[in-house]
């Protein structure tokens, strides 16, 4: 019994020894990690940005089943935000500030311990960004136990932010590098009633303009009995690659037209229908461009002449307000070109008459056609006199 007494209390005293320790121990952390992603800085930014993602790289996430992710409706940019709950305990992250391409902002809490978390983006050579992903802050009791017990707060997070960092690389490796491009050949595109909203862009931030307009036209749509009837789209007024803008409008279709009041931002139209060449891309965004190359071959293979009033049209078919796999999202883009002139065929005329027809026959050059001889005209018959009446004959008449 001694013996078990004084185990127990070696115990006690080494828990009290391991307290004291840990309580002595400065709560301040700061854990960064870099890594080289092989995916454009544009890429991997919009990546990030959004929360819905982290469920698929953030290593404690992947590795631990029992987590349950939250997301509200707004899970990207400034003031997004996400929660999670688990055996383990229950966190919450949002974004306080971005800068589109360059940088990210958070604010992090998990079940007493903080940190501000930073990310920033760097263009690398052939096409690859570099990650920086930095937090500093301060750790509940338990979280210092934890970290104690495993080699201390750098080796803990750090090994957290590496292993997220490589499936971040992986992910993004598969996902923006499946795509498909299939251009559909000429098509014909109906009337559509519409509402949305007319600016000026640069090029490279049309997707991200898109994920806020898009909801702000739902949410007009829904407050003024309008409903839905088809996919959001994009219509391209003009597409200037050389200073990188475009005028564009971002469009919901609604089941009627409607006229908007005076000052408001969001406009009601119709899209006249129109003849286009269509073509459909199957994947990430980025690749757009394949897309464009491609119609453009197609349109000069087969001679067709181009409307060139307006640029073209893209149909958000399954967008990021539906998946959050880059490879699933799916691009409609229809080129307008000047439908094809049908030359008109002359109906002939028959004659329905059966009676033939005579006209005066016209002179001839001799030497041209001999002249055909006259027909000798009918001799009349000659008229007989008649028989002088006898008088019963003429008796006869009265």
């Amino acid at each position: 019994m001694k013996i078990l007494k004084y185990i127990f209390l070696l115990l006690l005293l080494s828990l009290v020894a391991l307290t004291v320790f840990v309580a002595t121990q400065k709560g301040i952390f700061t854990v960064e990690r870099s890594k080289v992603i092989n995916s454009p800085k544009a890429t991997v930014y919009n990546y990030i940005n959004d929360f819905r993602n982290y469920e698929d790289f953030e290593s404690w996430s992947v590795a631990d089943p029992s987590i349950k992710m939250t997301f509200p409706n707004k899970t990207a940019g400034n003031g997004a935000s996400y929660y999670w709950t688990g055996s383990e305990g229950n966190g919450n992250a949002i974004t306080l500030k971005t800068k589109e391409g360059e940088s990210i902002q958070q604010k992090m809490k998990y079940d007493g311990t903080e940190a501000d978390v930073n990310w920033t983006f760097k263009d690398t050579l052939g096409g690859k960004t570099k990650v920086t992903w930095k937090a500093s802050g301060t750790m509940s009791f338990l979280f210092k136990v934890y970290t104690a017990l495993n080699g201390g707060s750098d080796k803990v997070i750090g090994t957290i932010y590496e292993k997220s960092l490589a499936n971040i690389d992986k992910n993004l490796d598969y996902e923006t590098r499946t795509f498909a491009v299939e251009v559909n050949g000429v098509v014909k595109k109906t009337e559509t009633p519409y509402i949305g909203q007319t600016f000026t862009s640069e090029i490279q931030k049309i997707s991200k303009n898109a994920r806020i307009v898009i909801p702000k036209l739902i949410e007009f749509s829904q407050n003024n009995g309008l409903s839905a009837n088809g996919k959001p789209f994009i219509i391209y007024h003009t597409y200037n690659t050389a200073t990188g803008l475009a005028k564009i409008s971002i469009c919901l279709p609604t089941n009627k037209e409607i006229m908007t009041t005076s000052g408001s931002d969001i406009l009601g139209g119709t899209l006249k229908g129109f003849e286009a060449v269509k073509t459909t891309l199957k994947g990430d965004y980025s690749h757009i461009n394949d897309a464009i190359t491609k119609t453009t071959a197609f349109i000069n293979k087969e001679k067709i002449t181009p409307d060139l009033s307006w640029s073209h049209l893209e149909i958000l078919t399954v967008s990021k307000l539906d998946v959050k796999s880059p490879s699933k999202l799916v691009t409609e883009v229809y080129y307008p070109v000047q439908p094809k002139v049908v030359p008109v065929a002359k109906t002939p005329v028959y004659r329905t008459d059966t009676e033939p027809t005579y006209t005066e026959p016209t002179e001839t050059d001799p030497a041209e056609a001999p002249k055909a001889a006259p027909k000798p005209a009918p001799k009349p018959k000659p008229t007989p006199k008649p028989a002088p009446k006898t008088t019963e004959e003429e008796q006869s008449e009265f």
